[in-house]
């Protein structure tokens, strides 16, 4: 049974003899160029870029996730060819405003390529950017509605801005130039204003910068109390590296920002998505600079406005007073001279009745009508020095107010700057304290590495000194060269051969008569 089963098998086995498998991927080539024999449009997602600076070429991994985005359906690697890819990777970038890069969902014109060395592949003769430019848009609708329906995308906006924002926390790159240009222009103000900013650093373009920016905000929000507002900046460089402000972990940071957050982010082109959640939009880090200036200008003229303010109320106050004080005198001088007149009008009728009285009866009203004129004197004088007094009095309480309301206002003015400045100066001692610590630390490790190299450099010199050739000599070791070469073995020389033997004190010449080898 076993002899007929050997027989049969190796009947099979003439009639179908194996492939190799160069033969078997040049059948699997031949197929798919029949099967596949035209260019297919073909949706895919961008998973990673690799270009070859030499020659030009863009090598990609497109992937295929479906409607599950931890999922992956298919993976393949794909070819844009030098000339072509100069050509479609310019014009991707100015229809979409980015370059071509992982993330990116793209429609390209594909033609199915199989390699025997390097297996299936797809050959790019074609990108439609309005594809991509719509896939972005649905992105930034679908995350400005994530951020409505979370409540974020007002939530920043909804924080008060202090009057005078002094303490800064920046968020930016420490090398980028439009930094560098804000801290000039805060720095160098021409109304000498003083501001406190702390560096958050963060990586402000490319892939890594969203997941960067969010770790920046989150760093600065657990010293929410230490600052007044945190400023997000980022200048220079091309719109295409600005894509990244519409992602969604930016704009969340911002919402859940317990600080307001100004952006001056760089750029003149429609509102990033961070520009829309955060409190305080500017196009660039020069632009926030002197928005923060004008702030501080607009505090010291409202503190002057209301300065001017009381002074002219209490100059009124005063003005007031004074002619109601003015007013009264006049009054009591009208009344009592009405009064005087009236009873002098009734003593002279009573003089002319008395004159057919005796004059006994006519002295004793006379005198009487004297005591009553006294009276009457005396009391008009009295109600006047009352008058004048209570109005001298009402004069001096409303002036004494008026001062002391003046001083308070003047008092807490001076009370605020000079807090202002007291502040400004510790932190200043405090910044330079850490300096010096930072740059004598600098110091010492600097000084305790150069040691430890100098140390391993002096091993290895002495290390390669001890290995010299010419002091193994010394030591009584030859050494033997064929034609220069060093001998290792019995292998290398062969009857016949002239050998050279150097020794410590001159050199050996001689000729190969047999070779004995060790068994």
């Amino acid at each position: 049974m076993s002899q007929i089963y050997l027989r049969q098998s190796i009947s099979f086995e003439e009639q179908h003899a194996p492939l190799s498998l160069y033969e078997l991927h040049q059948q699997i080539r031949e197929e798919l160029e029949v099967a596949f024999p035209e260019s297919y449009w073909v949706v895919a997602e961008v998973a990673q870029v690799n270009v070859d600076r030499r020659k030009g070429h863009c090598y990609l991994t497109l992937v295929d996730k479906g409607d599950d985005a931890r999922q992956m359906l298919a993976q393949a690697r794909a070819t844009i060819w030098g000339t072509r890819y100069q050509m479609l990777g310019r014009y991707f970038e100015e229809k979409t405003g980015q370059p071509l890069k992982a993330g990116l969902k793209v429609l390209l014109q594909a033609t199915v390529r199989f390699h025997e060395l390097y297996g299936l592949s797809l050959d790019i003769s074609n990108i439609d950017p309005n594809y991509t430019i719509g896939d972005l848009a649905r992105q930034r609708q679908e995350t400005l509605k994530r951020l409505e329906a979370e409540g974020l995308l007002e939530a920043n906006k909804a924080l008060q801005l202090p009057l005078v924002p002094q303490r800064l926390a920046v968020i930016s790159s420490a090398t980028a130039a439009g930094y560098q240009d804000f801290i000039h222009q805060l720095q160098h103000n021409s109304y000498s204003y003083t501001f406190e900013t702390t560096l958050f650093p963060a990586v402000v373009q490319g892939n890594e910068s969203p997941a960067s920016v969010a770790a920046a905000m989150a760093k600065a929000a657990k010293y929410w109390d230490q600052f007044d507002a945190i400023v997000l900046i980022r200048g220079g460089g091309s719109q295409t590296d600005l894509s990244c402000f519409d992602d969604y972990k930016i704009a969340a940071a911002i919402g859940h920002s317990p600080l307001p957050v100004i952006t001056g982010i760089g750029h003149e082109r429609d509102e990033s998505i961070a520009d829309l959640v955060a409190n305080t939009r500017l196009k660039t880090p020069t632009a926030v600079a002197g928005f923060l200036i004008d702030r501080f200008r607009e505090a010291e003229e409202l503190a002057e406005g209301i300065f001017d303010s009381i002074r002219m109320f209490s100059a009124q106050q005063l003005k007031i007073t004074s002619d109601k004080l003015e007013r009264l005198s006049l009054r009591y001088n009208n009344t009592s001279k009405q009064l005087l007149q009236t009873n002098k009008d009734k003593l002279e009728q009573l003089s002319r009745g008395l004159l057919l009285k005796p004059k006994s009866y006519l002295e004793a009203q006379r005198h009487a009508v004297s005591n009553l004129e006294k009276d009457i004197d005396s009391e008009t004088k009295a109600m006047l020095y009352q008058h004048e007094k209570y109005l001298q009095e009402l004069s001096v309480c409303v002036e004494g107010k008026s001062q002391r309301y003046l001083h308070m206002k003047e008092h807490d003015l001076n009370t605020l700057v000079h807090c202002l400045e007291t502040e400004a100066k510790s932190k200043l001692q405090q910044r330079q304290v850490s300096f010096t610590k930072n740059s004598d630390k600098l110091e010492y490790n600097t000084q305790k590495k150069l040691q430890h190299e100098n140390h391993r450099l002096r091993l290895l010199e002495m290390s390669i000194e001890a290995n010299n050739p010419e002091k193994l000599l010394l030591r009584g070791y030859t050494l033997t060269l064929l034609n220069g070469r060093i001998i290792k073995s019995t292998k290398d020389i062969k009857n016949g051969d002239v050998l050279e033997t150097r020794m410590k004190d001159g050199t050996l010449h001689s000729m190969i008569v047999n070779v004995d080898k060790n068994e």
